[in-house]
């Protein structure tokens, strides 16, 4: 299949070498055009609209204001092939989803929403988790690139918010849980247990899970050198309150990680890892603190 790829972060980067190896004919388009230079095996596209020749164009980029940025202002809907299925696989907002959904039905392009969970690691193994909506004739067509990409496709309708929806709230999980490891860590630290023993206990026990065990590690040898940065942690727990705002729910918990978060902020440590929240918590309970 012929695959247009747009936005070679760290998970597109990651990504891109298992459609090569699958036999997938890649062409890449990236703001940082070395970055798609440096991959092996691809055409680097000079423009979006150039991906959107192609059978199937992915779509990893960084937040609602890039997507706008590269999709709409580029004109790449406008010349897109009609044969073209555009996978979405950024985690942005549902507005900005029924946005895509309408324009794309305007030019007559399919548009499947297929946000992922998993780090670059993952995607390196072509472990991801892939959660999908979208009109099941589109799915089918690009299905394949799925199986390349993830170990397990999640389908949850046809309306793309469903898939959106579902990233952001599995998101706002993990927040939840960095906040609890980091109080709970923070309790026993105040009694003389080191948090790298207590949650060496809990995330083998009661929490063996990989997102416990990933960021309950960073919390317990006090390193968070960025894997998902705290900027685009807060983008995401702000994307689940706009969310519930709209519809009239509430959502407390959410509230208290995001003040942690712009806290982190405030004091400096934007550049790290977003579970570094964990570390407003052992600073508020006094205790000694060696990360920049």
């Amino acid at each position: 299949m012929n695959i247009g790829f747009i936005g070679i972060g760290g998970m597109g980067a990651a990504m891109v070498p298992n459609l090569v190896k699958a036999g997938h004919r890649v062409s890449v388009w990236n703001r940082n055009a070395a970055a798609a230079r440096a991959l092996d095996g691809v055409a680097v596209l000079d423009s979006p609209a150039q991906a959107f020749q192609n059978d199937a164009v992915l779509t990893m980029l960084a937040d609602d204001k890039a997507v706008r940025s590269v999709i709409f202002d580029s004109g790449a809907l406008v010349s897109a092939s009609k044969e073209c299925v555009h996978v979405m696989m950024a985690t942005i907002s549902p507005p900005l989803v029924d946005e895509l959904y309408e324009k794309h039905r305007n030019a007559g392009i399919a548009y499947v929403a297929a946000p992922v969970f998993g780090v670059p690691a993952a995607a390196a193994k072509a472990q991801l988790n892939i959660i999908v909506a979208g009109s099941a004739q589109a799915i089918a067509k690009v299905q394949p690139l799925f199986d390349v990409l993830g170990q397990k496709t999640w389908r949850v309708g046809e309306d793309p918010k469903r898939a959106n929806v579902t990233k952001i709230a599995g998101n706002l999980m993990i927040t939840l849980a960095i906040e609890a490891m980091g109080e709970a860590s923070a309790l026993t630290e105040s009694y003389g247990v080191k948090a790298s023993d207590f949650l060496d206990i809990m995330t083998n026990t009661l929490f063996a899970s990989p997102s416990y065990q990933r960021y309950g590690g960073f919390i317990g040898s006090n390193s968070y050198e960025p894997g998902f940065k705290l900027t685009l942690g807060l983008k995401d727990v702000n994307l689940a309150l706009d969310a519930a705002k709209a519809k009239h729910a509430v959502l407390p918990a959410a509230e208290i990680v995001r003040e942690n978060m712009l806290t982190a902020i405030d004091q400096g440590l934007s550049g790290k890892d977003w579970s570094i929240v964990a570390k407003i918590a052992r600073r508020r309970a006094g205790l000694k603190d060696d990360v920049a």
